[in-house]
């Protein structure tokens, strides 16, 4: 354990530079007491670390000094090359670059974490895109990439679902969201930040206009909170429907963790047939249609009327148009 703290600490004063006691040990999520001891211990092994003195003093590496990264654990090393994407990489126009960096941090590596490593990449694959649905066209997201990265303003013509179907927008690109083997650009256009799927611009253009991105914007929290206002928005009712055992088993296939989550708090005990009672949200009552009829006779509406009805309806239209004639 304290092995990997002296690493941390190494790592965090060579990433980070000069750092005082008090921010290792907030880091480090120990005493500055042991902040001093973990100092005096490295000072021991010869790594060249000193500290300075007064309000602006702190600790720091002697300029140049650069660790090897032989203290990452087995399961570390595996991790390094289990987290990264290279089919998303390769989009962006990083491929080669994630590639090399692969290559240096194999060659830094003892031979026994090597090996561990390379049979990482052998088992494990990350294949992005949902069943059913390829990957869009992006011939736009490397143009955009850099306009998030250097910070540029972007004009951009767009295709959306209502009319005007194409506008112009200008936008400032505060980054860029991989879901389901689709990337979304989240940027500011005006006075909102908003969302624009990336296959959908037919054309880009980086401007030389530089901006400043909020220092407290946090990406992932932004996506998160919007993924909910779109659920609210989409799903303005609600239907109660029985499920078969086996339906109840096809539940996560829907892709919908709305749908799910509300399956899973609102099921009543399963009746004598083995069916459970649920409440879901849905779209409308013509969206509802089309995903339920993907159960079959795993699933029976209950309500709302009007719901059951246009099921029963649909149920009897295919009846009659697969009827043999005669």
């Amino acid at each position: 354990m304290r092995a990997s703290r002296l690493l941390s600490l190494l790592m965090l004063l060579q990433t980070r530079g000069r750092m005082t006691a008090r921010e290792l040990a907030a880091e480090l999520e120990v005493s500055v007491r042991t902040v001093y001891r973990d100092v005096e211990a490295l000072h021991a092994a010869g790594v060249p670390l000193y500290g300075d003195a007064g309000p602006s003093g702190g600790y720091r590496l002697l300029d140049g000094y650069r660790t090897r990264l032989t203290g990452l654990t087995p399961g570390e090393a595996e991790s390094l090359f289990l987290a990264g994407m290279p089919g998303a990489a390769a989009e962006l126009g990083l491929g080669a670059v994630v590639a090399a960096a692969q290559l240096k941090l194999m060659a830094a590596l003892p031979a026994e974490l090597r090996d561990r490593a390379g049979r990482i990449r052998e088992r494990f694959h990350l294949d992005a895109p949902t069943w059913y649905h390829g990957a869009d066209e992006t011939p736009h997201l490397a143009a955009a990439a850099g306009a998030v990265w250097d910070e540029r303003r972007l004009e951009i013509r767009y295709r959306r679902w209502k009319a005007p179907q194409e506008v112009v927008r200008t936008l400032e690109p505060y980054g860029l969201v991989l879901k389901a083997g689709r990337w979304y650009l989240i940027a500011r256009g005006g006075r909102h930040i908003r969302t624009y799927r990336v296959s959908q611009i037919l054309e880009l253009r980086a401007l030389p206009q530089s901006f400043e991105r909020p220092a407290d914007f946090d990406l992932a929290a932004h996506w998160n909170g919007a993924l909910e206002e779109f659920e609210a928005r989409l799903h303005r009712g609600e239907a109660v429907i029985r499920l078969s055992p086996h339906g109840m088993e096809r539940l996560p296939d829907m892709g919908r963790p709305a749908l799910l989550r509300a399956a899973e708090a609102t099921a009543e005990p399963p009746g004598p047939d083995g069916w459970t009672r649920v409440t879901v949200p849905v779209e409308s009552h013509r969206h509802a249609l089309s995903e339920f009829l993907r159960f079959g006779l795993d699933l029976e509406v209950v309500a709302p009327a009007e719901l059951r009805d246009l099921m029963a309806e649909t149920a009897r239209s295919l009846a009659r148009r697969y009827e043999t004639p005669g």
